[in-house]
């Protein structure tokens, strides 16, 4: 039977939210690994998109995982600073699918994907993750957008910082002064994603560490670790290598400033075996333990 999530030794619920551990991104090169062996891990996060089906084989490989493991469900299309109307049957198709799967929360990235209509011009998807102006405006309207969101998938919602490679002149206040505030107004989680507060850190030349120790603490939900790519005078977000020292580095001063969070290992290009991305999570789970050692004493 699927093990039921609970909240581990010395947790902190978040939202009213459990700690479901360290888990990795449930990838298809991996299918026939896990099915196989049943590999440990504390839980699996799945990209909503993919499984947004009528039915077949996706579906089937998520009845297989949903028989021995948690499952929590990110997305990558929402949009949720787009100018346009949120997509109500995506939703539709998008809370059917947490039924499913019981997910605790769902995530997805503070950032706009798709093009509003023209008299000449139909709505387009961008498949891509677009940075937001951080206005009071734009928190506004994200804040509104959200709360419609979590009211109709009737969960809470976690925004996922993007990593940056721009900035718009228009901004009055910081990324992580943004984040804060749609947050608050919002009242919804963030998904923390340290490897981008690195990138975007490194990208323009701001503390990291300013970033952790700002954010709303009580509304980090998850975090996502990740590889890059630097390419010297800028970082690409690639997630097609291992996690860098500097990165595990800041995780484990996230640790200390959050407490245990839930936590993924995200490796979505030039993926490895399965044991290589379970190596990485075994990473993370060793500094939570460290880090709540050295807390307690």
């Amino acid at each position: 039977m699927r093990p039921t999530s609970r909240l581990k030794p010395g947790a902190i619920p978040r939202l009213g939210l459990p700690d479901l551990g360290c888990g990795v991104g449930l990838r298809v090169p991996h299918y026939a690994h896990i099915f196989e062996a049943w590999p440990k891990t504390d839980f699996f996060e799945i990209i909503s998109e993919n499984f947004l089906v009528d039915g077949g084989r996706p579906l089937d490989n998520l009845a297989q995982t949903l028989e021995r493991y948690p499952v929590v469900q990110h997305g990558v299309s929402l949009g949720i600073g787009a100018s346009t109307p949120l997509d109500w049957r995506y939703l539709e198709r998008l809370r059917a699918l947490t039924r499913v799967t019981k997910t605790p929360w769902v995530t997805d990235h503070l950032c706009w994907t798709r093009t509003p209509a023209t008299d000449t011009t139909r709505s387009v998807d961008l498949h891509d993750l677009l940075p937001l102006p951080y206005t009071e405006e734009a928190v506004r309207h994200v804040a509104g957008r959200v709360r419609q969101v979590q009211d109709f998938l009737e969960l809470p919602v976690g925004l996922e910082n993007t990593s940056s490679y721009m900035t718009f002149r228009d901004s009055t206040m910081t990324e992580w002064e943004f984040l804060s505030a749609v947050v608050e107004e919002a009242n919804c989680g963030i998904l923390l994603d340290v490897n981008n507060v690195y990138v975007s850190a490194y990208n323009h030349g701001f503390s990291a560490r300013d970033y952790l120790d700002a954010i709303p603490h009580d509304r980090v939900i998850q975090i996502h670790l990740a590889g890059h790519t630097n390419k010297g005078a800028y970082i690409l977000d690639t997630h097609s290598d291992f996690v860098i020292d500097e990165v595990w580095s800041l995780y484990r001063y996230a640790c200390s400033q959050l407490g245990p969070v839930t936590t993924l290992i995200e490796w979505d290009d030039e993926i490895p075996d399965f044991s290589v991305v379970r190596a990485e999570a075994r990473k993370a789970e060793i500094i939570r333990d460290e880090v709540e050692r050295e807390r307690a004493a």
